[in-house]
Parts: structure tokens; sequence; C-alpha cells
């Protein structure tokens, strides 16, 4: 059974740091394109940033390049996204995802505020 579990939503002030992670199970997490998502209240889902299954090659939304970072440990089975100089508009549930072909897995979410 697939799972992915995030961790490490909460709320921060804006100009505050956050850090996600996401722990898989049941997959070989290393074969998996890995990739974090949000959600935003009345919003559709967006493509946070993905990090590839083999190369680590890294890909980011125009809206967080420069202040997320995204990296797996393909020993632990986690994927990571390391969030600085949060904005009220970062304001989402971030879900995990695993990619592989037609295989497609995720997780429940994390809520993450930005207020002050």
């Amino acid at each position: 059974q697939v799972q992915l579990v995030e961790s490490g939503g909460g709320l921060v002030q804006p100009g505050g740091s956050l850090r996600l992670s996401c722990v898989a199970s049941g997959v070989t997490f290393s074969s998996y394109a890995m990739s974090w998502y949000r959600q935003a209240p009345g919003k559709e889902r967006e493509l946070v940033a993905t990090v590839s299954k083999y190369s680590g090659s890294t890909n980011y939304a125009d809206s967080v390049k420069g202040r997320f970072t995204i990296s797996r440990d393909n020993v632990k089975n986690t994927v990571n996204l390391q969030m600085n100089n949060l904005k009220p508009e970062d304001t989402a549930v971030y879900y995990c995802n695993a990619k592989r072909d037609v295989m497609d897995y995720w997780g429940k979410g994390t809520l993450v505020t930005v207020s002050s």
C-alpha cells in the first residue's frame, strides 16, 4: 500500500520559514519523480516544485523561485520543501506527489498559513 505522509505545516509570520517533509512508503522511491503542489482556498491546485527521479534536477513555479528549495533523500524515502521568505499568498494546503509513468500518488496535505 502506497503512503505519502506530509508534515511540517503550521502558522508562520510573513518573512518566516518552514520546512515541509514527505515520507513515502510502499513505493520504490528512487524511481519516482517527486513534487510538491499547493491549493489555496477557492483556487485550483498548482505545481510548486519538482525533483526528478535520477538526476535530482529541479523545477519551480515562478512564484516561488529563489525562495523555496526542494530536495530528496533516496535512502530515507523523503522529499523536503524548504520555504523561506514566506508571503501571505503562500497560504495553502501543500500536497506531496509521487509520479512514474501512469502511476500517480498523493498525500493528504499539510496546511501552511502565512499571517501576522
